[in-house]
This record gives C-alpha cells, sequence and structure tokens, in this order.
C-alpha cells in the first residue's frame, strides 16, 4: 500500500488549486519570436492588428490565441 500512497499524494499536490484565479483563459504568442503574453496581462493600449489580435512587441506580427487546458499552466 506505500506504492499507492505516495502515487495518490503526488496526484492530489498537482491538483487544479495549482492552476491561477486570476481569470486568464490563456496567453497570446508570437510564432516567429516565442514571444508570449497572458490575456491578463494585456494592456488597453497595446498595438493590435487589423483583426484586433495583439501585435508582438518585439517584431510587430500578429500573435495568436492559444488556450491551455494543463494543470499549473501559466495561462
Amino acid at each position: 500500500m506505500g506504492l499507492l500512497a505516495s502515487v495518490k499524494a503526488m496526484l492530489d499536490s498537482t491538483g487544479s488549486r495549482n492552476r491561477p484565479t486570476d481569470g486568464s483563459t490563456g496567453a497570446y504568442w508570437c510564432d516567429d519570436c516565442g514571444v508570449r503574453i497572458r490575456d491578463v496581462d494585456l494592456e488597453g493600449s497595446e498595438a493590435t492588428h487589423e483583426t484586433g489580435e495583439p501585435v508582438c512587441p518585439d517584431c510587430g506580427d500578429e500573435m495568436r490565441f492559444e488556450r491551455s487546458t494543463g494543470r499549473s499552466c501559466a495561462c
């Protein structure tokens, strides 16, 4: 039973309580630069592409939104 208890304790420690609770639903990514900005970190004054998506602060390309569903994600 020691092995089962260890596995259960490990799974319990990675539960959903480790997820951020700030209302984030994902992040915007720049495929060229690898820059990532969480949706809750965007400010209203950020530059946006003609599609309404934010632009990368490093290269100026349109960023894409990606929703993460993993545990303990920073998104």
